[in-house]
């Protein structure tokens, strides 16, 4: 039996763990000095690798690497990807989970897997290419696993600019610290409308979804005010959220 604070994990079975909340005093609330600790432990006994077979290995696998896409997509803070040589396969789904693309001259993309004799649909290339540059463009890219040059990237929108190789991270890090400048909620708000849209069913309901996170910036801080100041006394706005 191992003990967390709020939490006890025992083994009752073979292969059965029994996860209990102990924090009788509060009636196990769900406060987050227990929900941090529950949640850590559902995932490791969800990552348990012991005795599995090759079936189950093989989906195991193919979702690890699904979940650092849709982690880069859920973090609170934007992500800028700065992508040098060759990004083929997995590599052209990791950068188009970024939200920014900084590309070197020297990069390429390329949907690898319709070359090897397999799909080149992977971990959400389908999705996400078609909603960057297009249905069109995304089917002959994907369907000839030829490779798109940065040049060709910035012009279709998958690259957000391009830089020489010795400007590539330079570059990224002076963008990094133009959007460090502004509010933090109103970034990752940003962020979180950005996605949404994607996926939103009608203009209406994705307009309904911006205005309310408008609308909780707007009441829950001074930063609208602070940018009045700010502009009136002709220097940088300090926003505090």
């Amino acid at each position: 039996m191992s003990t967390d604070d709020f939490l006890l994990v025992e083994t009752p079975r073979p292969h059965v763990r029994l996860v209990t909340l102990n924090r009788p005093a509060r009636m196990n609330a769900m406060a987050f000095d227990v929900m941090v600790p529950l949640r850590q432990q559902l995932e490791a006994l969800s990552e348990d690798n012991d005795g599995l077979g090759l079936p189950t290995i093989a989906l195991r696998s193919m979702g690890m690497l699904e979940k650092v896409v849709s982690t880069i997509r859920t973090m609170h803070q934007p992500v800028i990807g700065a992508i040098n040589g060759a990004a083929i396969g997995g590599g052209f789904c990791l950068a188009l989970a970024t939200d920014v693309r900084v590309v070197a001259k020297s990069a390429y993309f390329r949907a690898a897997g319709i070359n090897n004799g397999l799909t080149a649909s992977e971990l959400g290339l389908s999705y996400l290419l078609p909603r960057t540059i297009g249905q069109g463009r995304a089917a002959e890219i994907m369907l000839t696993g030829r490779d798109v040059s940065a040049e060709e990237s910035l012009a279709i929108g998958i690259a957000s600019r391009v830089e020489d190789d010795d400007r590539l991270l330079e570059s990224a890090l002076e963008l990094a610290e133009r959007i460090t400048g502004f509010s933090q909620v109103g970034i990752e708000m940003t962020k979180r409308s950005l996605w949404h849209s994607l996926d939103a069913s009608s203009l209406e309901q994705h307009m309904e979804h911006e205005g309310l996170g408008q609308l909780f910036i707007r009441l829950t801080t001074k930063n609208f005010e602070e940018a009045i100041r700010a502009r009136r006394d002709k220097r940088p706005p300090v926003f505090r959220d």
